[in-house]
Order: C-alpha cells, then structure tokens, then sequence
C-alpha cells in the first residue's frame, strides 16, 4: 500500500516545506502554502523515458530517424515561432493570461489544413464541453474533419487510455491545470497534480512520438501557474502576449530546445478567429504622428525578422523629491542608465524630471540596438524638439556617450527604406561596405554628440 506523507507546497513556486510557512523562502509570496498528501508511487520513472530502450546506451548511427523531422502547421507565424514546423514527439507548453486567445489558437492548430493531410490530432479539453467546443471551432470556420478529434475529459488516467486507443499525430491538452491524477489527493491544478499530470504526458508522448501541446494557466506575476519544474521538463516554452481586449497579440518563445528564442509571431484577433500578421513594421507605424516631440523610429530585428517600432518618451518637471521612472516594453535599467548618459555626456538636467518609456505596440526590445532610438526620444521630449520623421534610428550607447555597432546592420536599413524612411541614424561601424544605397541616406556617428547634432541640428 502507498504511503501518505503530508507537506506544504507554495502553489507560486513549488517550494516544499515540512511544516507550515507564512511566507516563501524561495519566491517571497505570502500565504501562498497549501497542505498536500504526497503518495509515494513504487517504481518512479524518468519523465521521458523512452518504453523501447529501458536504460540502454545507443551509439548515434544505431538511432532511428524518422522520415519528417518537423510537421508543418500551414500557420506562418507559430512555424516561425516553433523554428520551421513542430518537431515529432515534442512537448510544447503554451502560456497566457485568461481571455488572451490560447485555446482559439491552438484550436486553429488543430484544425491547420497542412496538419490534417495524412496525420490524426485529439484535442482534449477539460475547461469545455463537447457543445462549447463545436461552437468556438464553428465561429471561427473549423470545418468537420474525421481525423480531428474532440475529448472533453480532465481524467489523466483516462486521457493517457484514449491516446494509446487513438494513436494521435497530434495531442492537445486544454490546459494542465484542469487535469488531474485520482491517486493524487490535491485538488487538480495545483503544485503536486500538475507535476506528476505533465509527467505522465510527457512521457506518453515520448514514448509513442505524439507531437503535444500543453495548455499553462499563468499567475498574476506573469508567470506559468505550477512548479518551475514544469518548464524545464518540456521542450519548448511559448507565451501569448497582449492586452486582453487588444486585436493584436504576440507569440513568444522564452525556451526552444529544438530553434531560436529569438523569433516573435504576431497574430490579429478577428471574429474569424486568429490571423498572422506577415508586415508588422506597417503594423506598429500605423496610427504614428509626424513631428511630435518624444517619439523616434527603431530599427528592430527580432530573430531573422526586421521590425520598425515607435519609441516614445515623456520627461516632465517631478514635483516630488524622488522623480517617477517607468518604462514599458524596455529594460527599466537601461531606461535609468541612459538618463545617466544624457546628463553626463550631453549636459540635460535630467535628475528632476519624471521619465516615461513606450514602445508602441506593446512589443518587448530587450536588444541594446535600442539605446540610440530611446535616448533620442527622450531628448526630444525635454527639449520638445521633434525627431524628423524620415528619420529611422538604431545604435547602441556606451557608458562614455559612444555609439557602439550592432548586428544585422543592413537588414535594418533596408526594412527602413522599405517603408519610405529617407534617413538612417547609425554607428559608423554599421554604414554598408559593399556600395552607399540610393534608396536612404546613412548617416554614420561614433558619439551621442553627433547624433544629436544630425538630428536637432
């Protein structure tokens, strides 16, 4: 008979503790313990043990392949996302806020026409019922499909009996935190049930080649809800991104064992359901106004794709002693670190002003390249001197006010002439080698004194 030993789990983290705790040691979150049963299960296994090879070494020619490394889902932006399709037998966990747009896109992904020519997709959902389920895939142009089917079960042990009586291509899981284990006395979603739930997926899928995905519920710190553990015992890691009631969301990949994390995808939401977005730099200077101080054009490029984003500044005179700092979509100390530059280097008295940073869009620059767009944009709003608005910008600045270069040069100034810029503030270590464009102008500096003085005059 199994044994019961009680713990307490911080449901935040996953922190075990043997008695009671007010606040976590680990994550710092209050009354965020719970008191669980643990059984202890005879014979644990490896999370991804493959069932045909228990524990025996093989050399790398004696590993079969199989004949398709990567399944095309027909949805460009999530292909992108996932590294040019998704991977046989790999787990993918998908985070979001509520109401984000998780299970409409993975619903979509479920009924992609690439993925239904010749392979068989189980979607299991535990938040819905079978008649809610048909109505979402209705809405959004789902047609009937014989190999796309519907469970509506939060069973594991009867999720894991339909998947081998099924033998899908393709499993989906609507989401972890419904599914639970009956041998488990924690209620399902939390700490203990979704570990030992994602376990016994992962090890199915494994086992069997079951391309899944995984449905994660995120905490209201942004993180996916359950253990940290969770996220490293699956193959790729993505987050949907966006306001809630935003038409345009963002796909992330923050883990991909098997391709970049530096890709985005960006999806519309439309009553058809979701729509990839294949121009988005004509997306994010869409609604942009032309000679308005504090706003400066960036250069981007997220993964192998160059993306043109609004940087907007506000500095205004604080009333208080200690001045407001918030950046939204950029680092907040690189925000703090250049303000420190532009009083050094540049002479503007800073330290009294309030500081707000935008990036238009709601898209996250985490790439240095930004430095010069933000600087400028601040500049410009505490001079209230507008950046010329033919002007596309990307540099990165050092501590000492120089002007650094950066990677992927000219695909940032040919997506700038793309879209009609007629200049393009750069390090000079960034103007091309091969032949000066004719369709812009590259204005080369070394020094955030230079560059201002090409953009104020």
């Amino acid at each position: 008979m199994a044994g019961k030993n009680t713990k307490y789990v911080c449901q935040e983290c996953g922190y075990v503790s043997a008695k009671w705790m007010g606040r976590c040691p680990e994550c710092g979150n209050w009354q965020s313990f719970v008191e669980e049963f643990d059984t202890k299960r005879p014979n644990s296994r490896s999370y991804v043990m493959d069932d045909e090879k228990n524990g025996v070494p093989m050399k790398l020619s004696e590993i079969k392949m199989d004949r398709e490394e990567r399944i095309k889902t027909g949805i460009g932006e999530l292909d992108r996302v996932l590294g040019s399709g998704i991977v046989r037998g790999s787990v993918v966990l998908v985070g979001g806020s509520p109401g984000i747009g998780k299970s409409t896109l993975l619903l979509q992904i479920a009924a992609a026409e690439t993925l239904l020519k010749g392979n068989d997709i189980l979607y299991v959902s535990g938040e819905e019922s079978f008649r809610q389920i048909k109505m979402r895939a209705q809405r959004i142009g789902v047609e009937e499909e014989a190999n796309l089917k519907i469970l509506s079960e939060n069973n594991i042990e009867t999720i894991k009996a339909q998947v081998k009586r099924e033998k899908p291509d393709l499993l989906i899981i609507d989401s972890i935190q419904t599914v639970y284990n009956p041998e488990i006395t924690s209620a399902p979603g939390s700490v203990s049930q979704v570990r030992e739930c994602s376990g016994d997926l992962i090890r199915l899928s494994k086992s069997k080649g079951i391309s899944t995905f995984i449905v994660g519920h995120v905490t209201k710190s942004g993180n996916i809800a359950g253990p940290k553990v969770l996220e490293h015992m699956v193959d790729t890691v993505l987050y949907f991104e966006g306001e809630r009631h935003a038409s345009y969301k963002i796909l992330r990949a923050v883990k991909n064992r098997f391709g970049s994390t530096d890709e985005i995808g960006i999806f519309e939401m439309t009553g058809d359901g979701l729509r990839g977005v294949e121009n988005p730099s004509s997306l994010f200077m869409t609604d942009r106004k032309k000679d308005t101080s504090g706003s400066a054009v960036f250069c981007g490029v997220e993964g192998t794709r160059p993306v043109l984003v609004e940087m907007q500044a506000l500095l205004s005179y604080s009333s208080f002693n200690m001045p407001r700092r918030m950046a939204s979509g950029v680092d907040y100390n690189r925000m703090i670190m250049l303000l420190a530059v532009l009083e050094k280097n540049m002479g503007l008295q800073v330290q009294s002003q309030d500081a707000y940073v935008n990036v238009v869009g709601g898209i996250q620059i985490n790439e240095p390249a930004s430095d010069l767009a933000i600087a400028a944009a601040m500049a410009s709003s505490f001079r209230n001197t507008p950046v010329p608005s033919d002007v596309a910008i990307f540099g990165e600045i050092g501590l000492g006010g120089e002007i650094r270069g950066v990677s992927n040069g000219e695909m940032r100034i040919a997506e700038a002439a793309r879209l009609g810029f007629k200049r393009c503030l750069m390090p000079k270590s960034n103007i091309p080698t091969k032949g000066m464009r004719r369709d812009i102008e590259c204005i080369g500096v070394d020094a955030l004194a230079d560059a201002f003085v090409a953009i104020f005059g």
